[in-house]
């Protein structure tokens, strides 16, 4: 199993009496909350545990995107990667990933991630997502053509990617007369490894999984149990289409603390990752899932996945679902081992701060984690996962 540490870049400086005058932490959260000076403290406070966490060991880092909202301040996560693509010797930086369908030219990021992928001598991970339906009102664009533009988007990208330029692009949503991108990606057999992370899309899934791809599936927070079902769909996919899926192909993002005992984990984080679930994921159905954004069975599982996002999910509910892992190095050693072995995944991504997690019990939640559970994990499970 590999480790990864994931940042979503909170404003944790968010004042959490908001939500008595504005429905959400989305969209339409006045950007009079945020404060430039706090802004300029978190992101480099933010940037310097990515970097602490190439010093701890952690096989990668992960940076993503999101517009318009409180939960997390990467809208261009590129800029981020580039900052660490110089400051890191060791970790992959994955850019999970850019939401393809909202962008009018998907070359700038085949450009981007190409510009990382050498300045780090081909440590990306290439993340390409469809973006949370709150994206496409923040953007103006039409969640109907979602899907299309998405795949669209991709193979624009790829051609970019691995034919010599220049080339001409027609597609429906794209159209481009000299597909000639400079530089060349680093990694060239024959791109940078590609993710998808997903709410539980069932198309997602069955695209993902397709032979002519077999990327990494990332499953994002959500209980143990749908985490087990969509995993247990890509893999019968893979097995429909005649080959097995490894754990290689299957990822998981979760929140995370570890501290000395018990007791004194969930002493330090039921005030944060009750912040995190009752204030930054705050957000009306409407918003997360707009009238075309999927189809009606993709939306019934979106629904389960995220159920109990709302005022009332407590650190207990959230430890009894799976969807939150927190307890003395023995109970999370136990806890992940066991949810490995049910489920098979082979990358683990950890939000080791979450909310209003602040630096302190961030950096304390990381060294734990990296010296108490890390390499047991490494040990245990490096003949299953890939």
């Amino acid at each position: 199993m590999k480790f990864y540490f994931m940042h979503l870049m909170p404003y944790a400086d968010l004042d959490l009496s908001y939500d008595e005058k504005h429905d959400s932490a989305w969209v339409t959260l006045p950007n009079t909350y945020f404060d430039p000076k706090k802004g300029h403290q978190l992101y480099n406070r933010y940037l310097d545990e990515l970097e602490y966490a190439d010093q701890l060991g952690f096989d990668g880092i992960c940076v993503n995107e999101h517009h318009s909202n409180a939960y997390g301040l990467m809208p261009i996560p590129g800029v981020m990667a580039g900052a660490l693509a110089r400051r890191t010797r060791n970790v992959r930086i994955a850019i999970l990933g850019r939401a393809l369908p909202l962008l009018n030219n998907p070359l700038t990021v085949a450009e981007e991630f190409a510009m990382v992928d050498n300045i780090t001598g081909g440590r990306l991970i290439a993340g390409f997502v469809r973006g949370i339906g709150a994206e496409y009102h923040s953007w103006g664009v039409n969640p109907a053509f979602s899907h299309e533009r998405f795949q669209e988007a991709h193979d624009l990208i790829l051609q970019a990617w691995t034919q010599a330029g220049p080339s001409v692009f027609e597609g429906k949503h794209y159209h481009f007369e000299y597909v000639n991108v400079w530089p060349r990606v680093y990694q060239d057999n024959p791109h940078p490894p590609i993710w998808i992370p997903s709410q539980g899309s069932s198309e997602t899934i069955e695209w993902a999984a397709h032979p002519d791809r077999k990327y990494t599936y990332l499953q994002t927070f959500a209980s143990v149990s749908t985490v087990a079902r969509y995993m247990k769909m890509y893999k019968e996919v893979a097995a429909r289409h005649g080959y097995e899926a490894t754990g290689d192909q299957l990822g998981w993002s979760l929140p995370l603390y570890v501290a000395e005992t018990d007791e004194i984990a969930r002493k330090e984080a039921k005030e944060h990752i009750e912040a995190f679930l009752q204030k930054f994921l705050r957000m009306p159905v409407e918003m997360l899932l707009p009238p075309g954004y999927t189809s009606v069975k993709s939306m019934v599982g979106a629904l389960s996945a995220k159920a109990g996002h709302s005022m009332k999910q407590t650190i207990d509910s959230v430890i009894e679902e799976g969807k939150f892992i927190c307890g003395g190095p023995a109970t999370v050693r136990e806890k992940l081992e066991e949810y490995q072995a049910e489920i098979g995944f082979g990358h683990l991504l950890t939000l080791l701060q979450f909310g209003t997690l602040p630096a302190e019990l961030t950096r304390k939640n990381m060294e734990i984690y990296a010296k108490e559970v890390m390499p047991y994990l490494r040990n245990v499970t490096s003949g299953k996962a890939a």
